[in-house]
């Protein structure tokens, strides 16, 4: 018991890491564009701020520069020199914006802006009140020390990493409590299993010793229809039961393989639920080749038994039911209700159910599927909604 305890425990913390892999997921995508919103508007802020603090520098370099150039724009007739200076270069534009003399290194100007960044350079443009020489706009150029950038990338790494994770405990933390309710869920389903198989085993021994004791041959037709009736549902409660056991003890045992006459055992196994058949007026067609499979012998009935069950549960009344059996091949193919193309891959989920009008845990196709990949065998589904579903396992 302890062993299928574990066994239990670890399909939850399975369950749960893919859950909390996927919230994660989402949430570290929202994380990551919410810093990279705020760092782009950081970014954008920082440069905002750096060109205002070099914009009263570069107001009176301009003021300066202005008085140069007015005063050149006197005495040009003396001295024909464009004033310079070791703070900064400078060019000066006409009305047409075309230049009158630059000594800028980055030649282009963005004439609808007062202050912008352009390489590793900054310029300012001083629109003139008066034409000095000729110029209407005064662009100054300076160097982009680049430290305000340094201290964007400082405060980034530094402040965002802690934010960062931060925001990724706070995700776990939330993570957690988003799976919680489906942990103590499946937590208490599979207890509630445990339990309800227990109390089964007494009862449905019972039922069915005593329907196979009874004499159907002195009973009227109407008493003979009721235990039909209850035949049925004992042996759907029987199904059920051995999944349940199965899921909770038999997993855990050591398997014991021998050589399966497989057309021997579907044989068998379609009698044992001929009745049910019977009951929908379902006809079962065998097509049947002498094929032998090393397998347990108890685990390859739960395969059959769950296939065979679904295929008459999901069918409709006066359906049919093809089963096809020949060297490394099997499929059982059904004209019943079928399911989506979308949902075929979450069929072998546990507790996962489609039809909610039928009764049962959702339990039986997982089994079917762990048995099977513990085997090393494929299983196969093609499926109609309303035409039918074919199950093919080949080894």
């Amino acid at each position: 018991m302890l062993v299928s305890k574990n066994r239990a425990t670890n399909s939850l913390l399975k369950s749960e890491k893919r859950s909390l892999f996927r919230f994660l997921t989402l949430y570290v995508a929202m994380v990551s564009l919410l810093f990279g919103l705020i760092g782009v508007l950081y970014y954008q802020s920082a440069q905002k701020l750096m060109l205002s603090d070099r914009r009263a520098d570069l107001t009176k370099y301009a003021y300066i520069q202005t008085k140069r150039l007015k005063l050149l724009h006197h005495f040009f007739d003396e001295k024909r020199t464009y004033p310079r200076d070791p703070r900064f270069v400078s060019a000066i534009y006409d009305i047409e914006l075309v230049p009158i003399f630059s000594l800028l290194e980055q030649p282009q100007i963005a004439f609808d802006k007062e202050i912008y960044i352009i390489g590793d350079k900054i310029h300012f443009i001083k629109t003139l009140d008066t034409y000095y020489l000729g110029a209407k706009y005064l662009i100054l150029e300076v160097e982009n020390s680049g430290a305000w950038l340094e201290n964007f990338w400082r405060d980034v790494i530094l402040y965002g990493l802690v934010a960062f994770v931060l925001f990724m405990l706070l995700g776990l933390y939330l993570a957690k409590l988003f799976v919680k309710p489906m942990r103590n869920s499946m937590v208490l389903l599979d207890r509630f299993i445990k339990d309800t198989t227990h109390e089964l085993n007494t009862p449905l021994t019972a039922i069915l010793a005593n329907i196979e004791m009874m004499d159907q041959e002195i009973m009227a037709e109407k008493n003979r229809k009721k235990l039909t009736r209850i035949t049925v549902a004992a042996k759907m409660v029987s199904v059920l039961y051995r999944d349940l056991t199965y899921l909770i003890l038999e997993q855990e045992k050591e398997s014991i393989e021998e050589t399966i006459a497989l057309k021997a055992l579907i044989e068998e196994r379609v009698e044992y639920f001929d009745i049910l058949a019977r009951s929908k007026q379902i006809t079962i067609e065998l097509k049947l080749a002498k094929v032998s499979l090393v397998m347990d012998r108890q685990k390859c009935i739960r395969v059959l038994d769950n296939l065979l069950s679904n295929a008459i549960k999901y069918n409709h009344q006066g359906g049919r039911i093809v089963i096809v059996l020949r060297e490394g091949y099997l499929s059982i193919e059904d004209t019943g209700v079928g399911i989506a193309h979308k949902q075929i891959p979450l069929m072998f989920d546990r507790y996962m159910r489609f039809n909610q009008s039928e009764g049962g845990f959702g339990i039986g196709l997982s089994i079917v599927k762990k048995i099977i990949d513990e085997k090393g065998l494929d299983i196969h589904v093609t499926s109609k909604e309303g035409r039918g579903t074919k199950m093919v396992i080949v080894w």
